[in-house]
């Protein structure tokens, strides 16, 4: 069997990309509401609580407006998560040393690293489709921007902006999801290893869920800040008046608005969300053994 240079046979990972796409297909349509709930909390047009914007959201829009974007997601997610998956894999293989030999500190680098350059490398491939869903789940009210979904979404902003519209807050979202996935996949791949005497191989689903919501609300709400700017920097594509051109006027205009709160906002959501992240690391590890 051909290997990759990382020693990941071909075929494993062409393995690893399909379980991690279909796991991350199936968390994120259990929990799609949570995920329109946060998204349109997180970009501001949201009543200021889940419920609330929940209701508004059904009130203007009926019950399945609360999975609308979804398959653009799952479009955008399945790739991402094969990716992830796939890569970190891949990834590991190369930069985690022998724990005995390197020590803790290299040895636990290693899995962050991994996880970091996993996120940065799904998100270059598939970013244009994160952008589109941002703009579809925010896109609230009777009268919508984009009725015809996420090809609507591509010709609007490339005919008032071209392809770069579709990369804009590109830069902070690499920032913002290298520190996400290093900490997501990096704390529990190595949790595992500290805590499972087998390393997670045999041990209860049930405690490896536990690890994974632990682990995915605390990336997550480290990691926050910048993922609520860089929501707000896909925004402004189309826009007709533009309010903050980088990252910095937008932490800057955020701070002056809003203030501290302001960047957490939806966190609650996101926490809640963070079900369906969870699924996704323990479903693609209970396959796995079977597949």
């Amino acid at each position: 069997m051909s290997t990759t240079k990382s020693g990941v046979g071909v075929a494993e990972f062409a393995k690893n990309l399909a379980l991690g796409g279909t796991s991350g297909c199936l968390a994120k349509t259990l929990c799609a509401p949570l995920e329109r709930v946060k998204v349109v909390l997180q970009t501001g047009a949201g009543t200021g609580s889940m419920v609330g914007t929940a209701k508004g959201i059904v009130a203007d829009q009926g019950w399945r407006a609360l999975w609308r974007g979804n398959l653009t997601n799952c479009a955008r997610y399945f790739p991402t998560q094969a990716i992830n998956f796939a890569c970190k894999e891949k990834y590991q293989k190369a930069l985690v040393p022998n724990k005995e030999e390197a020590g803790f500190a290299r040895w636990f680098a290693g899995y962050l690293m991994a996880g970091g350059a996993a996120g940065a490398t799904s998100l270059t491939v598939v970013y244009p489709l994160e952008f589109s869903y941002t703009r579809l789940a925010a896109d609230v009210g009777k009268v919508k921007q984009f009725p015809g979904g996420l090809p609507d979404v591509v010709r609007q902003i490339r005919a008032k902006e071209g392809i770069g519209g579709l990369y804009r807050g590109y830069p902070v979202s690499v920032v913002g999801i290298i520190v996400y996935r290093a900490g997501y996949f990096g704390f529990y791949d190595a949790g595992k290893m500290i805590f499972f005497e087998d390393g997670g191989q045999n041990t209860s689903v049930f405690l490896k869920f536990a690890l994974a919501m632990a682990v995915d609300i605390s990336a997550a709400v480290f990691a926050y800040p910048v993922d609520t700017v860089r929501r707000r920097l896909m925004m402004q594509s189309g826009a007709e008046t533009v309010q903050f051109d980088g990252a910095v006027s937008a932490i800057s205009h955020i701070m002056k608005t809003e203030g501290a709160g302001g960047f957490f906002r939806g966190c609650m959501a996101n926490n809640v969300r963070a079900i369906a992240s969870a699924l996704v690391l323990v479903l693609y590890d209970e396959a796995k053994k079977y597949v």
